[in-house]
């Protein structure tokens, strides 16, 4: 009896958390990334929520030391006409801090660029160092980023609903090496 409880309870909470990331209809992606480190888990939003605003885990300039920049992204989820939000976050790189929150005006998240500093070869590798997002109400927001590298082309856009969902591409840390942390980014949009 033990056993089939268990069996069931697994069952149940797997099959919740397919069923909720298997509820995208698109994926966002740039292809400037860096490729550094590997993808990590999908972090979605509950159901029937979207991303109306964004933090940021960044690295402020380290001098003559090793620089990251950009560590991590969070999406802040919340209904339409609800001004409760969840966070949602796929993993970040460990060096930094959290910026405050930036929020739509109006809508929800629905596409993205972001600045990307290419190898430096012998240099200090930054990859990803900040991203804006366009709002479905017809704003622009940047983040509290770092200036190196460049900005690239926008994203598509979500073409209903909002993002919700995200998944990271980090590199962990290298030691005594060159660290990169964050590197690509790619976000789901629902309905």
């Amino acid at each position: 009896m033990g056993l089939a409880t268990l069996f069931l309870f697994f069952a149940l909470f797997y099959g919740s958390n397919v069923k909720e990331a298997a509820g995208y209809y698109s994926v966002l992606s740039v292809d400037y990334g860096q490729s550094w480190g590997s993808w990590n888990s999908k972090e979605m939003c509950p159901s029937g929520f979207y991303a109306t605003g964004f933090s940021l885990k960044v690295e402020r300039s380290q001098g003559g030391g090793d620089d990251t920049a950009l560590n991590g992204i969070r999406l802040h989820c919340s209904q339409p006409g609800n001004n409760y939000w969840t966070t949602i976050e796929s993993k970040s790189g460990p060096w930094g801090d959290w910026t405050s929150p930036q929020f739509c005006p109006s809508g929800s998240l629905k596409s993205f660029q972001l600045r990307v500093e290419s190898k430096q070869g012998d240099g200090d590798d930054t990859a990803a160092n900040n991203i804006r997002f366009r709002c479905s109400g017809g704003s622009t927001l940047e983040g509290y980023g770092m200036s190196w590298g460049y900005w690239g082309e926008w994203s598509t856009e979500c073409y209903n609903g909002g993002i919700c969902g995200i998944q990271t591409k980090v590199e962990p840390p290298q030691g005594r090496g060159d660290d990169s942390a964050l590197n690509d980014v790619r976000f789901f949009c629902c309905t």
